[in-house]
């Protein structure tokens, strides 16, 4: 027990399980029994490596506590000790135990009532602290010591990192941050931030291996790369592994999106709270977020990060407000004219107009040329129509003098729509002509031959003129024409060999208005497409939808 047992790494815990042993044997007194019982937590505790960074898994309420020995030095040898909580806060400390083999040995032989009185307190607490910020212990120790660094999560289970480092000779495991570490918002638009921040002196030293990335979420900042992949992890998504720190392409999850422009990596990730974006962009220092919501509160945290390594040290996070989006433009409705707006399906934006009344009644009228459309119709405020349209539809109103109306459309679907709009304070005049109740083209099968097909369409009380086109397709053409056919576009967008005939018939009986026709000269096992326009009184054509039919092969 003489020699010192500093010098002898892999006996520690024989030594120290001596040391208790016999100490239990002998009268004690509190001290005595506080000194065994620190003794004792030693012996349950971990060896933490130096120079690599461990992780550390707590569960609540449970203390875990790992050990590291210092020898001793002619001069002051310093040393670090860096913890990372990767969620909730947590509390850890370190108690140093300063005693030499020497006086533990007098203390478990001889006078116990005189030798043990007389040793001062072996252990001793140098550092506590509680939170969740990244904190750094800086030591200097020139005497033989064994370490304690204690752990505790009482608020659930989580995870921490811990980095000793002893060696301060064989560099930064940690990327350094300048003496301003903190985030400038230099720039806010409607959807972009500019941030800018000062350079890391790693950077500077090693821009090969040392890389910046900025995550952006409308939740709140984070204090380390840990608590961002954590939180990341805890809304339900898997998250590889240093999932910023490498630009090498891996299997994203569904609920992630990769971008790769510019040198730039950005990942989206799918979450819960919204959307969080990571963003890594080499060594520069100045970096303007894209693509970001309207009068939004978005957090900023920078990161810089040692690819050799993985490990990384945090800005001081920032956050900022985008702009309110501007009050859409609106366009000016005049009676009688027609305006056609054209609506994008992304952006499911309002697209506005604005009607005075110079009439106490007033019509609206819409022709929907492609896709579906949101109609939504106010007067002075406060809303009197609001539907979804597929086709035409009319809206007749009554108010006052000067009252104003205010129409928003936009589109229902993810591609873009188009559609027709008129008011008029005249109802005897509308827009469209009389419709039939359905605006399907129907064919006969049993009346397909080699060279020709017969079709039927609904016509109305109100004599009006028809005229019918055809044009010949191919298979895989078939599904991108009767997606993309403009409704609203008349007969003078087709070729004139088109043209197949016009006729005008009505019905006063309903049951009975009902017209057929007969196409001939036509190929065998062929696609035909076949379109019929409907014309009123206004001359604005009204097209039925489109019919795809095929003649016989063989008759």
């Amino acid at each position: 027990l003489k020699m010192s047992w500093l010098r002898f790494y892999l006996p520690l815990h024989v030594l120290m399980a001596a040391c208790l042993c016999q100490s239990i044997k002998a009268p004690t007194t509190s001290s005595q029994q506080s000194f065994r019982t620190d003794l004792f937590n030693f012996y349950h505790s971990l060896i933490l490596a130096d120079g690599k960074e461990t992780t550390v898994h707590l569960m609540k309420d449970i203390p875990k506590r790992y050990y590291f020995v210092l020898e001793e030095s002619r001069v002051l040898s310093p040393f670090t000790v860096t913890v990372t909580p990767c969620d909730v806060p947590i509390e850890w400390s370190i108690l140093v135990h300063k005693a030499s083999a020497s006086s533990l040995g007098r203390e478990t032989q001889g006078d116990h009532d005189t030798q043990t009185q007389k040793a001062p307190s072996m252990v001793s607490t140098i550092f506590n602290y509680k939170g969740n910020s990244v904190e750094t212990y800086m030591g200097m120790s020139s005497h033989s010591a064994l370490y304690m660094l204690e752990f505790l999560s009482t608020e659930r289970d989580t995870h921490i990192t811990v980095y000793l480092m002893t060696d301060t000779t064989s560099g930064h495991l940690y990327p350094e941050l300048p003496m301003d570490p903190r985030i400038d918002v230099i720039g806010v638009g409607h959807t972009t931030v500019t941030l800018t921040w000062k350079h890391s002196p790693s950077v500077l030293q090693h821009r090969e291996s040392i890389q910046y990335c900025l995550l952006v979420n409308e939740k709140h900042n984070y204090k380390s790369l840990c608590a961002a992949e954590t939180a990341i992890r805890s809304s339900g998504m898997k998250l590889p592994p240093t999932l910023t720190l490498s630009l090498s392409p891996y299997l994203l999850e569904p609920q992630q999106v990769m971008i790769l422009s510019n040198s730039e990596l950005s990942i989206i990730n799918k979450v819960s709270s919204g959307e969080v974006r990571q963003i890594c962009m080499g060594t520069k220092n100045t970096y303007t977020v894209p693509s970001l919501s309207p009068s939004t509160q978005y957090y900023f945290d920078v990161f810089v990060v040692n690819l050799l390594t993985n490990a990384s040290a945090a800005y001081t996070g920032t956050f900022a407000r985008t702009l309110e989006e501007p009050e859409p433009k609106v366009t000016k409705l005049k009676d009688g004219k027609v305006v056609q707006v054209f609506l994008d399906g992304k952006k499911q934006k309002f697209y506005s107009l604005q009607y005075q009344a110079r009439h106490k009644k007033v019509q609206f009228s819409f022709q929907l040329c492609h896709g579906q459309v949101r109609v939504h119709i106010m007067k002075n405020g406060k809303t009197v129509a609001s539907e979804n349209i597929s086709e035409q539809r009319y809206f007749s109103l009554k108010g006052k003098l000067l009252d104003t109306y205010l129409v928003q459309l936009r589109s229902t679907e993810e591609s873009n729509s188009s559609v027709k709009v008129q008011v008029s304070p005249h109802f005897h005049k509308p827009l469209f002509p009389l419709l039939p109740e359905s605006l399907k083209i129907k064919s006969f099968s049993k009346l397909r031959t080699c060279n020709s097909v017969t079709i039927a369409w609904l016509g109305t009380q109100e004599e009006s003129k028809y005229c019918v086109y055809k044009r010949r397709i191919e298979e895989d053409q078939v599904w991108r024409e009767l997606q993309s056919t403009d409704r609203c576009s008349g007969p003078e967008s087709r070729h004139k060999s088109e043209k197949v005939l016009c006729k005008y018939f009505y019905d006063l009986n309903l049951q009975r208005a009902v017209t057929t026709e007969t196409i001939k000269g036509l190929d065998a096992g062929t696609l035909y497409l076949f379109d019929v326009y409907l014309f009123g009184p206004s001359g604005i054509p009204v097209r039925y939808h489109s019919k795809v039919i095929k003649t016989r092969k063989k008759c």
